[in-house]
């Protein structure tokens, strides 16, 4: 079983907007899709850790964390994938979705939208998206 986070980042401003990335080109099974910073846990790494390693690692911030928003799995043609869903806001930085460093998915692009943004990811089997629109209350 694989074991991911990924982050859902309010804007200071409106806490109805949320930061979303654009997954590549060449993403095995989500090209293109809009979705929420995630990252894959190493070994030995906690949950809150490896959400403030998104922030530093694929967008070159520094995460406060808020809390556990949700939690699920589900299962792909290649593995199982276990995921915990953070709330955070952005403590220290500018998103910069260039820092990626190599090996990691480096997002082409970023923006802050609205939850039903995130459904038609959701739609084609992003869990990340799927757990953000269900604590959202709009899944």
């Amino acid at each position: 079983m694989k074991r991911s986070v990924s982050v859902a980042i309010h804007h200071p401003d409106d806490p109805g907007s949320v930061l979303q990335v654009r997954r590549p080109p060449d993403d095995e099974g989500l090209p293109n899709a809009w979705g929420l910073p995630a990252a894959t846990l190493r070994a030995g790494e906690g949950w809150e850790d490896a959400a403030l390693r998104a922030g530093r690692e694929k967008l070159g911030v520094e995460l406060a964390l808020a809390g556990e928003l949700n939690a699920g799995t589900i299962v792909r043609s290649d593995a199982s994938l276990e995921m915990k869903l953070f709330e955070a806001t952005i403590a220290r930085g500018e998103p910069d979705v260039s820092v990626a460093p190599a090996g990691v998915t480096r997002y082409t692009a970023w923006r802050w939208g609205r939850a039903e943004d995130l459904r038609p990811a959701a739609e084609r089997g992003s869990l990340c998206c799927r757990l953000y629109l269900e604590a959202a209350g709009v899944g």
